[in-house]
């Protein structure tokens, strides 16, 4: 999974904070976090042209090519930790357990339990 974002730095951060995963290597260009399966990883590209997504989407305007939904055992903590990280909690929440953020560079992601 690549992921473009304009700041290489703060997403490959991020996400390693986030999720605990290490930061395999990492320069002003690109970015992967090893995700301790050895074949798989989470990548992060410099794209100058970036445009964010807007969440829930709207006609005409960037929408989301992709989310990553991730389990958590308590998602309120979840939330909080994420939130303290840098993500946005936006208003609209589509289901009782499950909440959707977006990271520093507007990819929306899932928490559920």
């Amino acid at each position: 999974m690549v992921l473009d974002a304009p700041d290489v730095g703060v997403l490959a951060h991020f996400y390693s904070e986030l999720r605990g995963w290490p930061i395999w290597k990492q320069d002003s260009e690109g970015a992967a976090l090893d995700l301790g399966e050895g074949v798989a990883y989470l990548s992060i590209q410099r794209n100058p042209d970036y445009v964010r997504p807007v969440w829930p989407g709207v006609p005409d305007r960037q929408q989301m090519m992709v989310h990553l939904d991730f389990e958590v055992t308590d998602l309120e903590e979840a939330v909080a930790h994420a939130v303290g990280l840098g993500a946005e909690l936006p208003e609209h929440q589509p289901q009782d357990d499950v909440r959707v953020l977006l990271d520093p560079a507007g990819h929306p992601f899932c928490l559920y339990t």
